[in-house]
């Protein structure tokens, strides 16, 4: 039988998700295709609307080697579950011959823990177990939420917490949820049998594909145990995310809080010599961290290393004697050594890790007005232990709608552990970057409007001639605005100051739940949704509600974030440009990614707004801008206001 071509195949699949065939598309089918061929590595930008998750799953469906795509988003997840591999599956069947198999995996803690429902929660002031749905107070929102996941639980087929909708709090998930170190093991438990995450993986090892995500895939290069099973191609969609999820994945912290609850669940597991080392430790350390001020710390003050050395070595006493003592007097022996245990070890890893003291680790203090103090330790860079990890054994696609920067894919490459692409040598990956545009007509469907005449933004203070402008351009627009701030702070102050000036509703992030916010804002065109972070990577609103985008400032890190600016001193130290390495480089991604907002299908037209005169006049703004859609440009005021207001009255007769 001779073997479908992939240009019939993609036709098939496009057909059968009522999509339409795009060049770009085909071209990276193409591409996916022969780097599966010939187990070399891709780096492709795929503009919105090109219809990637298609250019990725039908290539490598054909190809029939197991697949492995890691996504950012619990929305693309869904999208490639739910509907693209079923919709996929079945319309290359007739060709193929055969039905792929597809799952869903990801981190223990996703899944209800059946042993956990039924057997109960620790608590930290008493011995063994409690029943949270017992002591669970009806009327409160952590009662009603509980008795809902009770619920729940004997209808859920998943377990998985995505599927609970409306969802509930972290800390209403935690009460029936455990860690992979929590986790008993199946052959250990009760309710092995019936176990949810235990059932997503036997259903990924006979998978064709398994979809996951950016963070699984972080812990099974990282803690060396394989968490996904062997595969031959690894996809990763969302790809300008991976970097940040894969330093959260490597990042240990530790609070006083923690420690103590640590301190409470062994108490009872080991003799009291041990457990008081463990307590004075825990006090010693809450000493500190009551004094601590926010900011990297170089070196390790005397008095916090001497208090992490007694937390490192009473953890490990505890450790080493908490397996070795039973008490047949606790409910659950097992489940409560295995939380004890779980508590402690996470606080020596932390504190052996930062006492020992790596030249390639940050660590810093956090404060918080509601939580008090943090320490933290993060990796420097990433960039080894992706090189290492990622792109050995397999061949690698990684994808996303931004992966230039600035032009080129050599600054993503870099922060990838990759060599600029074309260079060649001993244990170098060989990749090659593929751009394969987009469907849409930007410089016909958008304008850049910079804000040249605006003061330049400084770190305090309101901005009086940026919330003027803001106003009349909201005016002009007639609402449909999407704001994108650099801080909750700057989103707060312009939606406060507006509301009072602008008879438009101004919906703000942290007001309402984000996909309860994105929907209020899609069904009225005269609503303005203002926030931050999120809002410049989520939000995906096509049509007439959202024909302004505007960004208050370009979205540098800030000055004294800790990580960020060690990174660039370090790049300094090496002899690179710090700024543009990881300022510019970060401010780059975030403002492609905000300006993305704007042209969502082939029939929208709009402004994307930067009230930071100095991407117009800074000598990196022409960096930026290079990264942004191909958009007509302009540092004409009246120009993008009589634009917005035209493109409003269009609207406005078309009934929209």
């Amino acid at each position: 039988m001779t073997k479908p071509s992939l240009p019939d195949l993609l036709h098939a699949a496009v057909s059968a998700v009522g999509g339409t065939e795009r060049p770009g598309q085909v071209a990276m089918a193409e591409a996916v295709a022969e780097a599966i061929d010939d187990n070399s590595h891709r780096l492709i930008q795929a503009g919105t609307g090109t219809g990637k998750s298609l250019g990725y799953l039908v290539p490598a469906l054909a190809h029939g080697e197991r697949v492995v795509v890691a996504t950012a988003t619990l929305a693309l997840q869904r999208q490639l579950v739910e509907r693209d591999l079923p919709r996929t599956v079945e319309a290359l069947h007739p060709q193929l011959r055969r039905r792929p198999q597809f799952a869903m995996l990801k981190g223990r803690s996703n899944y209800l823990c059946l042993h956990r429902l039924h057997e109960g929660a620790p608590q930290d002031e008493e011995d063994g177990l409690f029943d949270q749905f017992e002591a669970a107070v009806p009327t409160s929102k952590l009662g009603q939420d509980l008795l809902r996941m009770r619920d729940w639980a004997d209808e859920t087929e998943t377990g998985d917490r995505d599927d609970l909708t409306p969802g509930v709090s972290d800390k209403a998930w935690s009460q029936i949820s455990v860690s992979s170190r929590e986790c008993l093991g199946a052959t250990k438990c009760a309710y092995g049998a019936e176990c949810f995450a235990e059932a997503a993986r036997e259903r990924a090892k006979l998978a064709d594909v398994v979809v996951t995500n950016h963070a699984l895939l972080a812990i099974d290069a990282i803690e060396g145990a394989p968490v996904l099973p062997q595969h031959e191609v690894l996809i990763v969609d969302e790809a300008h995310e991976l970097v940040s999820r894969v330093t959260g994945v490597a990042t240990g912290e530790l609070t006083p809080g923690q420690v103590n609850r640590a301190v409470k669940r062994a108490a009872k597991l080991v003799d009291e010599k041990t457990a008081d080392a463990l307590q004075t430790a825990s006090e010693t350390f809450e000493r500190v961290m009551e004094l601590a001020l926010p900011g990297r710390l170089e070196q390790i003050p005397e008095d916090l290393g001497y208090a992490l050395m007694s937390l490192r070595d009473s953890a490990r006493n505890v450790i080493s004697e908490i397996g070795a003592t039973r008490d047949k007097s606790i409910h659950d022996e097992d489940a409560v050594r295995k939380q004890a245990l779980a508590a402690v070890e996470s606080i020596h890893g932390v504190a052996e890790r930062i006492t020992n003291g790596s030249e390639y680790d940050v660590v810093w203090y956090e404060r918080h007005d509601r939580f008090g103090a943090t320490l933290r330790v993060a990796p420097l860079s990433v960039s080894g232990l992706l090189r290492e990890k990622l792109f050995e054994d397999r061949s690698v696609v990684l994808t996303s709608a931004t992966l230039k920067l600035g032009g080129d894919f050599n600054g993503v490459a870099a922060s990838l552990g990759l060599s600029a692409e074309g260079v060649e040598g001993d244990d170098v990956p060989v990749w090659r970057g593929l751009d394969v545009g987009s469907p849409f007509d930007y410089p016909k469907q958008g304008i850049l409007y910079v804000a040249k005449h605006l003061a330049t933004p400084g770190r305090e203070g309101t901005r009086g001639d940026m919330m003027d402008e803001l106003a009349e351009l909201i005016e002009a627009a007639g609402g449909r605005t999407l704001g994108l701030f650099s801080s909750m702070r700057g989103a707060k102050a312009a939606a406060e100051e507006l509301r009072g000036r602008l008879d438009n509703p101004i919906l703000l992030q942290g007001e309402e739940t984000l996909g309860e916010l994105i929907k209020s804002f899609a069904a009225d065109p005269k609503t303005c949704l203002f926030g931050t972070l999120s809002l410049w990577q989520g939000v995906d609103v096509p049509g007439p509600s959202c024909q302004l985008v505007v960004m208050d400032r370009i979205p540098f890190p800030r000055p004294d974030d800790p990580l960020m600016s060690a990174r660039q001193k370090s790049v300094e130290e090496h002899g690179g440009n710090g700024f543009m390495a990881v300022a510019a480089t970060h401010a780059a991604l975030l403002m492609a990614q905000g300006a993305g907002r704007l042209v969502r299908a082939s029939g929208d037209r709009g402004v994307v707004a930067v009230l930071d005169p100095r991407l117009a006049t800074a000598r990196y703004g022409s960096f930026l801008r290079a990264t942004l859609p191909d958009f007509w440009y302009t540092t004409d005021r009246n120009q993008a206001r009589r634009s917005l207001a035209a493109i409003d009255a269009t609207a406005k007769a078309d009934g929209k």
